[in-house]
């Protein structure tokens, strides 16, 4: 059985940020996929990316959750916990 994660019962829904990975924009960095962070907003690049910078994000500042910000999905994932919810919407 799995524990509920509190992390994603009490994330914010909204709002969804604009924008492309903050990182790879300023290296000339390349992205697969995008997500941005729940906790503070900011928009980084998916683990099937070169940098993973959403998963660095993570490490860096503990912050737990990521949504995605792909066309037609609607999930979020926390890191501590390793759990997705799908859908976010309410």
């Amino acid at each position: 059985m799995t524990i509920p994660c509190d992390h994603l019962a009490t994330m914010p829904v909204e709002p969804m940020p604009a924008g492309g990975c903050g990182p790879c924009l300023a290296d000339g960095g390349r992205w697969v996929h995008l997500r941005f962070c729940t906790g503070c907003g900011a928009t980084f690049c998916c683990d099937d990316s070169t940098n993973r910078h959403a998963s660095r994000h993570h490490t860096e500042t503990g912050h737990p959750v990521v949504r995605s910000k792909e066309p037609g999905e609607d999930w979020a994932w926390c890191y501590v916990d390793r759990q997705t919810k799908e859908p976010v919407a309410r």
